[in-house]
C-alpha cells in the first residue's frame, strides 16, 4: 500500500519561506497516471488545494497561490516538495500530502497524517 509522510518545521516567521518534503512508500511518484498534491486546512476552515507535480513532472497551481508556491520532486528518494514564499499568519495550517486523479482535494486517493505550519512572530 502506498504510505505519505510530511516533514518540515513546524514553526515559521512572517515573510520566510517554508518547505515541506513527502516522503513516499510502497510506490513509485513517477507511475502513470497520478498527481502528487499538496493541500492545506486552516483552522476551522476547509481544505484548500495548493498544487501538485504529475508522474510527468508538470507542475500544477492554485491560480491563488501560484505566484508563492513551488512544487518540485527528487524521484531518487521518491520524495516531493513544497515551497511556500513570503509566509504570513494566514498560511496557518495543517499540511497534507496526497496522491490524487485530478487538480481537487476531492480527487485525492491517498493521504499522508499532515502536518501542522504555524506562522507566528
Amino acid at each position: 500500500q502506498v504510505q505519505l509522510q510530511e516533514s518540515g518545521p513546524g514553526l515559521v516567521k512572517p515573510s520566510q519561506t517554508v518547505s515541506l518534503t513527502c516522503t513516499v512508500s510502497g510506490g513509485s511518484i513517477t507511475t502513470n497516471f497520478y498527481y502528487w498534491s499538496w493541500i492545506r486546512q486552516p483552522p476551522g476552515k476547509g481544505l484548500d488545494w495548493m498544487g501538485a507535480i504529475a508522474y510527468s513532472g508538470s507542475t500544477y497551481y492554485s491560480p491563488s497561490l501560484k505566484s508563492r508556491t513551488s512544487i518540485s520532486r527528487d524521484t531518487s528518494k521518491n520524495q516531493f516538495t513544497l515551497q511556500l514564499r513570503s509566509v504570513t499568519p494566514e498560511d496557518t495550517a495543517v499540511y497534507y500530502c496526497a496522491r490524487a486523479l485530478g487538480s481537487s482535494w476531492s480527487y485525492a486517493s491517498s493521504w499522508g497524517q499532515g502536518t501542522q505550519v504555524t506562522v507566528s512572530s
